[in-house]
């Protein structure tokens, strides 16, 4: 179905992908208030390597959706839309020196890597608490989201989620890796 060498899908992919996306951006307007589906789909049907990157975000439960439009690029941001953390990214450190550093029960993969395996990137904070305020997420799971480099360095990372109608961002060694644990990505389109 997909080649991951060429990043594209096959016609039936490409176009069952749009079908659900056209579907979820339509039953969930409130996250995109005055965007039209048109645009999108056709930004979306002139860049086959965003689609096969939305089509893994689907494919590991993220159920993306376009959550901004930054009007002087002229891209639309997709984002991991689950109610909680998408279930095919759990159970992993959060970048390569963490699981390497692991003497026992290394992960299968980092965050990091899968990350740029998809082709989408983690979501920041300021993303993260955006959002939040599109629904509850991660209520009972909790996500990697992009940590800076002097935590990092210290050997730590950050995660998010809700809780007691709050987000709480945390702090965990990098090489820590939960069952409830992902990520959630983002796309430029």
């Amino acid at each position: 179905m997909t080649n991951p060498q060429i990043k594209q899908l096959s016609t039936e992919a490409s176009e069952s992908i749009l079908n659900t996306l056209q579907q979820r951006f339509e039953a969930n307007k409130h996250r995109h208030n005055n965007l039209e589906w048109q645009h999108i789909a056709s930004k979306l049907q002139d860049s086959p390597s965003k689609l096969w990157s939305l089509f893994q975000m689907e494919e590991t439960g993220g159920e993306p959706d376009v959550i901004d439009y930054d009007s002087s690029a002229d891209t639309y941001l997709f984002v991991d839309c689950a109610p909680e953390s998408p279930k095919g990214r759990r159970s992993a450190c959060y970048d390569k020196a963490a699981q390497e550093s692991r003497k026992k029960f290394k992960p299968e993969y980092n965050v990091q890597d899968l990350a740029a395996d998809m082709g989408i990137e983690l979501l920041n904070e300021t993303q993260y608490r955006h959002l939040q305020t599109l629904g509850h997420f991660d209520a009972k799971t909790s996500s990697w989201i992009v940590t800076p480099e002097n935590i990092r360095k210290l050997g730590g990372a950050l995660f998010a989620d809700y809780r007691y109608d709050t987000i709480f961002v945390y702090h965990n060694g990098a090489e820590s890796y939960y069952a409830s644990r992902g990520f959630r990505g983002c796309l430029h389109v």
